[in-house]
């Protein structure tokens, strides 16, 4: 009869410590490779509405390419593909970092964009005939628009970014999940060690989720 053990990972310093590691590692990625890729998908998304010479052309395709490429394979590409082509070394995380931004860079920009999109034509050309710029018209009247609008749907996407980090520890990042994993093959007790990982990736999920509202609430309050 199968018994539950959950004290197999919790009795072990070692496990404890590789669990906090990972949370931490997980936790910065997730939080680093978000604001990139938030920072790049506004420039994105920007681009494409204004329609910016050939850039918006690029940047468009630049969307679709990544929208429609598996991130294992982006991310095998950074970790081992480039530096192979390119002849440098970098530490895996450095790789995961630049695949996961530029992934969901394509996510974010493409949720930004559609919430442009649906900015008032007339808010637009009002603002252009008293004579303001369009970065300020971006700043001033479109940007918080869109993330007044948009933003449960670019919450559910950082939600996204953090449940999918775990696909770094294919590349010997040691991340939550690789943690997990290691501790797996140590005590297999694997039933366990993956209901602990459930249940961290719920409550850390639920802290970024309650983290988001408070500042978007205050940004959205202020006027951005």
């Amino acid at each position: 009869m199968f018994e539950f053990r959950f004290f197999e990972i919790y009795r072990s310093e070692e496990y404890l410590l590789l669990l906090l590691d990972g949370v931490l590692v997980t936790s910065s990625l997730t939080i680093a490779s978000s604001i990139a890729a938030f920072l790049l998908a506004i420039l994105i998304a920007a681009i494409r509405f204004w329609q910016i010479s050939i850039l918006a052309q690029i940047c468009t395709s630049y969307v679709e390419f990544i929208r429609n490429t598996p991130l294992i394979v982006q991310l095998f590409f950074f970790a081992f593909g480039l530096p192979a082509l390119l002849s440098y070394v970098w530490p895996f995380w450095c790789h995961a970092l630049l695949a996961l931004t530029v992934n969901f860079s394509g996510y974010f920009s493409a949720i930004l964009y559609s919430g442009f999109l649906k900015t008032p034509r007339g808010q637009i050309e009002a603002a252009k005939s008293i004579g303001l710029r369009k970065w300020i018209i971006f700043r001033k009247i479109i940007l918080p628009q869109t993330l007044r609008s948009m933003y449960p749907s670019l919450c559910s996407q950082f939600i996204f970014v953090f449940l999918t980090t775990g696909v770094i520890s294919e590349i010997g990042v040691v991340d939550l999940t690789h943690s997990g994993l290691y501790i797996d093959s140590r005590t297999f007790r694997s039933f366990e060690v993956f209901i602990v990982l459930t249940i961290l990736y719920v409550l850390i999920a639920l802290i970024f989720r309650s983290v988001l509202h408070i500042i978007f609430s205050k940004k959205l309050n202020s006027g951005i």
